[in-house]
């Protein structure tokens, strides 16, 4: 089991929102928080992840309010918790409050920065939708603000190619081309962290990397229905269980059981929001020996009750057009 992959399938992605830009300096623009754009832009989205791709010229991206790193050709800028932020030809003084992005309408159209006739850089800005609600471990171990250099000319090319050519031509599946292409641009950001994630971070990613917790995520993200015990995964983890117990809670910031627990919610609450599989069902796949205790545990989670949670998913799918 990849539990990467396998987080990925469970907490949805469920929606990408794109359009370019164009650039002459001085420029500068300063986005507002992502929730404040989300009726908009993916209006059924729980969370919106912002990012940017600089393909030609140079620019300054960062946080309001912190120092912006500079940008080259087939560099990233991700703001995975969506907070507001600034994109600028120069590292001077932030935008006015008038200038926040108020997110135009989705590729083709390009928006243009600045007054000269030549507009020699150009980026791509983005948003890619997904759940928080009711356990998103991997978003919670990311930084406010990720930069990923040099993203290979070929895999760029090909991402910008296709990202154009499906919402020029607005093809059968359009929609779902461009949220999977979104989709590979945060998995190849994710990458690039985790193999230069420093020594000594904490975090879901972090807990992926280590030999003994990296081995007891793998084994309960491909068995969350089986009843495991600590002692029984310290064993097939090849480690002693107060080893175990300590990595696994320093680490993830959860010990294992307590983790286990909060996956097997959200494996249901997956399930409940792809269709019409009973509850019983659901319950026995994440682990649960009746369908009440799993409908106590589930409402206890997350306030409401599986019919009530499975409603609410549904009333967003359809408010996204999804």
């Amino acid at each position: 089991m990849d539990p990467l992959s396998d987080l990925l399938r469970v907490v949805r992605l469920d929606g990408a929102y794109f359009y370019p830009v164009e650039a002459a300096e001085p420029w500068a623009v300063s986005s507002a928080p992502a929730r404040e754009l989300s009726p908009r832009v993916l209006p059924g989205s729980e969370h919106l992840i912002s990012y940017h791709i600089l393909l030609s010229g140079r620019c300054f991206g960062g946080l309001i309010g912190e120092e912006r790193v500079e940008l080259a050709p087939g560099d990233a800028i991700v703001f995975p918790h969506g907070d507001a932020h600034v994109m600028s030809s120069g590292r001077g003084p932030e935008p006015a409050p008038d200038f926040h992005d108020a997110a135009p309408n989705r590729f083709p159209d390009a928006v243009l920065l600045g007054k000269g006739a030549s507009r020699p850089t150009s980026f791509i800005c983005g948003y890619l939708g997904c759940d928080l609600r009711p356990f998103n471990p991997l978003l919670a171990s990311l930084p406010r603000r990720m930069h990923m250099r040099g993203l290979s000319a070929s895999w760029l090319g090909g991402f910008t190619r296709q990202l154009t050519e499906e919402s020029r031509l607005g093809r059968a599946g359009a929609d779902t081309v461009i949220t999977r292409l979104a989709e590979l641009m945060f998995i190849e950001a994710l990458r690039r962290y985790l193999e230069e994630l420093p020594s000594g971070q904490t975090g879901w990613l972090a807990g992926l990397r280590d030999e003994v917790v990296g081995r007891a995520l793998s084994l309960l993200h491909a068995r969350p229905a089986h009843p495991w015990t600590l002692v029984e995964l310290a064993r097939e983890a090849a480690s002693s269980r107060s080893r175990l117990a300590e990595r696994f809670t320093d680490l993830v910031g959860l010990p294992p059981m307590q983790y286990l627990t909060r996956w097997r919610i959200q494996v249901a609450a997956n399930l409940l929001a792809q269709g019409g599989t009973k509850v019983a069902a659901i319950a026995s796949e994440a682990g649960y020996d009746s369908e009440a205790a799993f409908s106590r545990a589930f409402k206890k989670a997350t306030g409401l009750a599986p019919g009530a949670w499975r409603g609410m998913r549904r009333r967003q799918g359809m408010k996204s057009g999804r």
